[in-house]
């Protein structure tokens, strides 16, 4: 049985920081690091739900 922790926006920004400075400042669509971000973002409510 695994433990799973919801991502936070705290969490996703932290590793959007750091796939930035490694790769020049930017961010490649569909990566890790984008991937948390929506997440953090469906996390809080604040996703897009029914396209809306």
């Amino acid at each position: 049985m695994s433990n799973k922790t919801p991502m936070t926006q705290q969490a996703a920004a932290r590793i959007q920081s750091s796939t930035a400075t490694q790769n020049g400042g930017t961010v490649a669509k569909g990566s890790f690091a984008a991937k948390a971000q929506s997440a953090a973002a469906k996390n809080s409510g604040n996703g897009k739900q029914g396209g809306k």
